[in-house]
């Protein structure tokens, strides 16, 4: 097993936490003392992970379990500079990577290629197709129907798919076993595809980042405890009472997830140690993040030596030498009949660990931010600083701020405040030293930041247009792509629309060109994994989805950018049984542009988008 890392031995002393309270009836979370440090600190004893989380579970839990409510959470994936992840010395024709956030950490997603294969995962079968010839090589059943959107990793014969099947909320009356969680698949690709290791967890897949040839994979589970059944009690305190006896009688292990892994026909159990468990100041009880690292290049996965936080984060970024956890307070509900009184605190912490090789990460400082992150675009470390982006929901009062690590503590050295008063941040691009935020209410302020100085950072110019950019993309010097959703002046949607901007000018910032599809809609404007920038032929491809109040259609834009937008073609796929295609991702392989939806991966000419090839799932 590879060798175990406990966070924060090295960190000053606990911070304690809160004791109960005089009502024993409505117990309160773990929270931070007055002027208490945002940090990460392990816990004493086993005993003590225990009776802490427990407390802390009574006092977030609700009338329904865990989340306030009796809704089920289903899994995510979160989502760009192009990363062509080169995967194999040989040389081959030029060829398109994932939309990613930065250089060096490849993110999972629905299609793979190497230039010379492509490899894909839809409706639980792995597909890999030669690229020269257009033809389907061979596939796998990876025996997951049902399972939700499969998404992989790949570097050289090895395939990593990620299945998020389960759902992690605790239905009432029922029980979350382990076979109902994600898992992971590792596939080797060297001769006829075949499942050589298989890890099978719990709760819900966050998201993943590959740096060379090691995976690392975050997880968040819940407790294993049984709430009851109670379908005509209809009184909330009494509901949340009978649940807060429900985690008092659950086993002192039901807050540490478990695995199983199987190479071959062993299988192989374990469990989190407690000693890989920390804590920040302030926490639910309700959930547990934990961070797996596999060295894909093994011929097993095994339990992938997790390092786990008590936190309820979702949102993942990371670059070639840091991964961050971010986690607010929306898991406070306050309105609820007998819960404890816990404000939602307009808030997000961070968490910061290093990553090195095939090694599990090392925790090495944390903090606290006003308000709450769109998506890990709003994050960018940059000359060992981190900058963030965030809306305080309730004043709609959005802010950039640049950190820097000091004594184990991410504290702020610089700010821009009140950007975009009265709206919201929809999408941030940090670029070097310099930053783009868009917010949007009635119409779309495009802001052009100053990062050079990071104590202090600078707003240096501003564009009004209708509408607004959900996703901004690099294409070179300069220019910025938005992709997002045209607006009335009163801020209604009126379908997509691409814009070409022009930042040269720090103080000026333009629109250079706009095209619009009315009525539309792109997977690309909140998945950047969807959009192909391909600079050698200047060509920008998005799938864009209308409806006409009879009918769905689904093409691949594909726009020429130079000084302008120009259609170049709409590329669809052959209706399956009746049903249109919906086109999902493309990429570049050589002189073929491939389209792939979940009915099959067709291949284009790049030049003139006739259709090549047509290879049915």
């Amino acid at each position: 097993m590879s060798r175990r890392l406990v966070i924060g031995t090295a960190l000053a002393l606990a911070i304690p936490l809160a004791g109960c309270t005089p009502d024993a009836d409505v117990p309160r979370a773990a929270s931070p003392s007055a002027g208490a440090a945002m940090r990460l600190v392990a816990f004493d004893s086993c005993e003590q992970l225990i009776a802490d989380l427990r407390r802390a579970a009574k006092a977030s839990v609700g009338p329904y379990g865990f989340g306030g409510g009796p809704e089920l959470a289903d899994g995510r994936l979160r989502a760009a500079e192009g990363s062509a992840n080169k995967l194999d010395a040989a040389p081959g024709p030029a060829f398109s990577g994932t939309n990613v956030h930065e250089s060096g950490a490849d993110e999972p997603d629905l299609v793979k290629t190497d230039g010379r294969r492509i490899v894909t995962v839809s409706q639980g079968i792995l597909r890999v197709v030669d690229a020269a010839t257009r033809k389907e090589t061979s596939k796998v059943d990876l025996g997951v129907q049902d399972a939700g959107q499969l998404q992989l990793l790949l570097t050289g014969d090895s395939a990593l798919v990620l299945v998020p099947a389960g759902y992690q909320r605790f239905v009432v009356g029922k029980r979350a076993e382990i076979a109902d969680g994600p898992q992971l698949l590792l596939v080797d690709l060297s001769g006829t595809p075949r499942i050589v290791s298989r890890y099978q967890g719990e709760g819900e897949l966050v998201d993943a980042r590959m740096t060379g040839t090691t995976a690392r994979i975050v997880l968040r589970t819940t407790p294993r405890i049984t709430f009851p059944d109670a379908p005509t009690i209809s009184d909330e305190k009494q509901r949340i009472a009978e649940n807060r006896d429900a985690i008092d009688r659950a086993p002192a292990d039901a807050w540490l997830p478990g695995w199983q892994v199987t190479d071959g026909a062993v299988t192989s159990t374990g469990k989190v140690d407690c000693g890989q468990v920390s804590r920040p100041t302030d926490y639910s009880g309700g959930s547990l993040v934990s961070i797996l690292t596999f060295d894909l290049t093994r011929p097993a996965l095994g339990g992938g030596s997790p390092v786990a936080v008590v936190a309820d984060g979702d949102t993942v970024y990371a670059t070639a030498n840091s991964l961050y956890l971010a986690s607010d307070q929306r898991w406070r509900f306050a309105g609820l009949a007998g819960r404890a009184v816990m404000p939602i605190r307009q808030e997000t912490d961070l968490y910061r660990f290093t990553i090195e090789g095939t090694q599990p990460p090392v925790y090495r400082a944390a903090g606290t931010v006003p308000g709450f992150l769109i998506n890990q675009y709003a994050l960018s470390e940059w000359d060992a600083h981190l900058r963030i982006a965030t809306t305080d929901s309730k004043t709609d009062r959005s802010a950039v701020r640049v950190l820097t690590e000091q004594n184990g503590k991410l504290t702020q050295t610089g700010i821009v405040d009140g950007i975009g008063k009265g709206e919201r941040i929809y999408s941030v691009r940090f670029l070097g030293t310099r930053g783009y935020v868009v917010t949007f209410r009635q119409t779309d302020p495009l802001y052009s930041l100053d990062l050079s100085d990071p104590a202090k950072p600078t707003i240096t110019g501003e564009l009004k247009i209708t509408g607004y950019s959900a996703h901004l993309q690099p294409i070179g010097a300069d220019r910025l792509i938005g992709i997002g959703q045209e607006a009335d002046g009163d801020g209604r949607t009126q379908g997509t629309q691409v814009s070409l901007f022009d930042v040269s000018d720090p103080v000026k910032p333009r629109r250079l060109a706009q095209y619009q599809i009315p009525g539309s809609y792109s997977e690309a404007e909140h998945d950047p994994h969807a959009l192909l920038w391909w600079p050698a032929t200047n060509l920008l491809v998005a799938p864009v989805s209308t409806w006409n109040g009879r009918k769905s259609q689904s093409v691949a834009l594909a726009l020429r950018v130079t000084d302008d937008i120009r259609l170049t073609g709409k590329l669809t796929q052959p209706a399956v049984k009746g049903y249109p295609a919906m086109i999902q991702r493309s990429l570049v392989v050589g002189n073929t542009l491939w389209t792939l939806s979940d009915s099959g991966l067709q291949a284009s000419d790049l030049s003139t988008m006739d259709r090549l090839a047509w290879l049915p799932n």
